[in-house]
C-alpha cells in the first residue's frame, strides 16, 4: 500500500513563502497524476494543484500565479512551492492522486498570519 508523507509546513507571515514536499512509498507513483489538496477549518478539502506524469500542471484560480507544483518520479516526490502567501491559504495541506485514490497522509499545517 502506498504511503504518503507530507512535510514543510509552518507559520509564515503574509507575503512569505513555503515549500511543501510529499514522499510516496512504492513504485507506482510515476503512473499517477498527483495533486496537492488543502482543508481549512470548517471547509471541504479542495484540490489546489495537480501535475500529470508528463508534467502537465493545473491550478485552482485561487493559487494560480503564486503556487508551483513539481514532481520527481525517480524519487517519488511531489512538491508545492508557495509564494505570496495570504491568510486565506491557511489550511492543512495534503498530497494524493488528483482523484484521491490513495490513503491520505497526516498532512502538513500551513498557517499564514502576522
Amino acid at each position: 500500500q502506498v504511503q504518503l508523507v507530507e512535510s514543510g509546513g509552518g507559520l509564515v507571515q503574509p507575503g512569505g513563502s513555503l515549500r511543501l514536499s510529499c514522499a510516496a512509498s512504492g513504485n507506482i507513483f510515476r503512473f499517477y497524476t498527483m495533486g496537492w489538496f488543502r482543508q481549512a477549518p470548517g471547509k471541504q478539502r479542495e484540490l489546489v494543484a495537480s501535475i500529470s506524469n508528463t508534467h502537465r500542471t493545473n491550478y485552482a484560480d485561487s493559487v494560480k500565479g503564486r503556487f508551483t507544483i513539481s514532481r520527481d518520479n525517480a524519487k517519488s516526490t511531489v512538491s508545492l512551492q508557495m509564494n505570496s502567501l495570504k491568510p486565506d491559504d491557511t489550511a492543512v495541506y495534503y498530497c494524493n492522486t488528483d482523484r484521491s485514490q490513495l490513503q491520505w497522509g497526516q498532512g502538513t499545517q500551513v498557517t499564514v498570519s502576522s
